[in-house]
């Protein structure tokens, strides 16, 4: 991170024939040992986040999901943000870095506190960004032995019950009706994982006492998961409409989450305003793609030239390319040789259409696995073959999960010199990121001026304002998820299976408008800090630049990067 310490100096001053006594120096504050001791509170607290960040010694552990377990974590919070504010001023890296801290203690703070989450929302135990139920580290990374990985996955599994009661109770009845479908299918299909695909992975171990212990532990998670399931299914007849947060619980999670105040009206003025954009820009890359054809027309002649092989072959495919676009373009730094390798989405997780499993910093060679989501297999033949990406949709999927979005980013965030900038990526700034990349890279010449390559990238970003402005809708307009979906189908020109998915994810995920709003957070930075450095040719000191602060709340890189208080965000 390229902070600036603050250098303290004793100063002699001359006055009326005296010499004033030299001011005292600048102490070594308590940062460092607080900082680390607080971080390493928090990882025992959440013994599934490290070990998806790495730290191995918390294998098998699930947190304390009771409601007890839960009030503690409270009350854990606020202990470690007094501890760390009680330090009193400090200067230059270290307030940076304390900043950054408080405001992942806040964002945790809001969804406990503030939201309820655990006790409302089922997605809540699914959060990439804290604890999650998800046992990918030990099927997919190779950082022990796979019978060693395997006794992790067992004890996983043996704490997979207890979890699944501890949700069961502390979910509040009724349950808004998407959130609690959304539960059905995860843990659905989590239980079917269990029981279909987890026993492939180890089926190589040939210790049978080991084999006899496992077996019997994942019979009882994915009975667990099922059980749950199906009891959510049983309150869906008395399940509501009532997901919204509401517009002033909408606002603090702004501020709470993202560092941003900006009033939710002038917000949704800027999303539209971005939306526009992009679909003026979609007709002109139409008229050239599909001359005379509708916009849907247009887009279905682009999503009909699939990627040859599929979608994992052909994203596979495109990784090389982009790499090179990246390398040759000058688009940012690559710090180090790690690969992504692509694969299908497990079922359970088939609701994100992309995502990419990066390893966390404590852990050293692991690959990481950019994931493509099969269409639903209950849609009908015309919707999976629609949901499936065109070559160029794909493309830039490809550019927002790898090169150069999360991928690079995290390559840069797993050096990063501070722990805290190592450990901690918040939504705006990896999703805004990601978003921000397809358009850049555009912008610097990927597909050479194609119009079909551009109807892809506006494909993407045109999904990307639709859910800006249906989380905000949905959350404090009173949208109905019919109309969002609509707004998905009519704005976006989503596909059906497409539009359905987005609109019932603003319901259980209301912070699904960071990717835009993340996007147009560094368009502006982009700007202002260029304007002084050389415009555009200072492109890629920009994007090493903003990489080098972690992944923080991306107002609190603005004030960095600006050198002032930042000036407006949008």
């Amino acid at each position: 991170m390229r902070l600036r310490l603050a250098l303290c100096a004793c100063v002699l001053v001359a006055a009326c024939g005296r010499t004033e006594p030299p001011a005292p120096a600048r102490t070594a504050s308590n940062w460092p040992a607080t900082r680390d001791a607080v971080i390493e509170e928090y990882l025992k607290a959440h013994p599934a986040y490290a070990v998806y960040q790495g730290r191995h010694e918390y294998d098998g552990l699930l947190p304390d999901w009771s409601a007890t377990g839960i009030a503690a974590d409270v009350t854990r919070l606020h202990a470690a943000k007094d501890k760390v504010m009680a330090l009193g001023d400090l200067e230059g890296a270290e307030r940076f870095e304390r900043d950054y801290m408080v405001a992942r203690f806040d964002r945790d703070l809001f969804w406990l506190e503030t939201a309820e989450a655990p006790f409302t929302n089922p997605a809540w135990y699914l959060d990439w960004i804290v604890d999650n139920i998800d046992p990918a580290p030990y099927l997919t990374r190779t950082y022990a032995p796979l019978d060693v990985r395997m006794k992790a996955y067992t004890k996983y599994a043996s704490a997979i019950p207890q979890a699944a009661m501890q949700i069961r109770a502390n979910l509040r009845l009724p349950l808004a009706k998407p959130l609690a479908e959304r539960g059905i299918s995860a843990f659905g299909g989590l239980a079917g994982f269990y029981a279909s695909d987890v026993p492939k992975v180890f089926a190589e171990v040939k210790d049978a006492a080991l084999q006899k212990e496992f077996a019997a532990a994942n019979d009882e998670a994915a009975k667990a998961m099922r059980d749950l399931s199906a009891w959510l299914k049983t309150q869906l007849p008395t399940a509501t409409a009532s997901y919204a947060l509401g517009a002033d619980k909408f606002a603090k999670m702004l501020y709470a989450t993202e560092r941003v105040d900006t009033p939710i009206a002038e917000l949704e003025a800027a999303g539209r305003a971005d939306m526009e954009r992009n679909q003026q820009a979609m007709r002109e890359a139409c008229a050239a793609y599909a001359p005379g054809a509708t916009i849907t027309a247009c887009i279905a002649k682009m999503n009909a030239n699939k990627a040859p092989g599929g979608v994992v072959e052909g994203a596979s495919a495109q990784l090389e390319g982009l790499k090179k676009f990246v390398a040759d373009t000058g688009v940012a730094t690559i710090p180090g040789p790690e690969q992504a390798r692509v694969a299908l989405s497990p079922p359970y997780n088939a609701a994100n259409s992309a995502y990419i499993d990066i390893p966390g910093p404590y852990e050293k060679g692991q690959a990481s696995i950019y994931y493509i989501a099969p269409p639903d297999p209950s849609w009908t033949p015309k919707e999976q073959q629609e949901y499936l990406p065109g070559r160029a949709d794909l493309l830039f999927t490809s550019v927002h999960e790898v090169w150069p979005g999360h991928f690079l980013q995290f390559l840069h965030s797993n050096r990063n010199p501070s722990l805290v900038g190592r450990l901690f990526v918040g939504y705006a700034f990896a999703e805004g990121w990601a978003h921000y990349a397809e358009e850049m890279m555009w912008e610097m010449g990927l597909g050479e001026g194609d119009p079909e390559t551009h109807v892809g990238q506006l494909t993407n970003a045109l999904l990307r304002n639709a859910r800006y402005l249906s989380a905000i809708g949905l959350h404090t307009g009173g949208m109905t998820v019919a109309q969002s979906e609509k707004m998905f189908q009519e704005q976006a020109y989503a596909d059906v299976g497409t539009a359905r998915q987005q609109a019932a994810r603003g319901t259980y995920d209301p912070a699904y408008l960071n990717y835009t709003m993340g996007k147009l957070m560094i368009r502006k930075l982009r700007t202002d800090w260029t304007a002084t450095r050389g415009g555009r040719t200072a492109w890629r000191m920009f994007h090493d630049e903003f990489l080098s602060h972690g992944g923080p709340p991306i107002p609190l890189v603005r004030q960095q990067m600006m050198g002032t208080a930042g000036g407006p965000l949008f």
